[in-house]
């Protein structure tokens, strides 16, 4: 479990928790507020490499979603999926960058034991995939 408080980067802290723990394969879910956040809604064009379309948080939102935690070499990297509301405006896409907690997000972070999966760029898509 982790709580992170306004003005956090959610992103860089998960990494760390991860470091810190030594936690090699996890998922986790969030759950809470964010006030900003830079995420990608798909790719523009069914193409390789994929070309993604970037959307911004600049204001407060609610946020749900679902997460994994797999290395790349020595470096723990996320992947989280959410889904971000404020009044009647929904988006949903995948978090990457510039995450900033609003007031207070929960995490529930499940390590996955006994598994060899990791992080590693596939040179098709010039993206960093999961590989067991």
């Amino acid at each position: 479990m982790a709580r992170f408080d306004d003005g956090d980067d959610v992103l860089f802290e998960l990494q760390k928790i991860a470091q810190d723990e030594n936690i090699r394969a996890a998922s986790f879910h969030l759950v809470g507020g964010i006030k900003r956040g830079r995420f990608v809604v798909g790719p523009e064009q069914e193409e390789m490499p994929p070309v993604p379309m970037w959307r911004e948080l600049s204001e407060s939102h609610e946020l749900v979603g679902f997460g994994t935690i797999f290395w790349q070499g020595e470096v723990p990297k996320i992947h989280f999926h959410g889904v971000y509301g404020k009044r009647d405006n929904v988006k949903t896409g995948c978090l990457r960058e510039a995450a900033q907690v609003f007031l207070v997000l929960e995490a529930v972070i499940m390590e996955i034991k006994g598994v060899d999966a990791r992080r590693e760029l596939d040179p098709a898509s010039g993206m960093v995939l999961l590989r067991m």
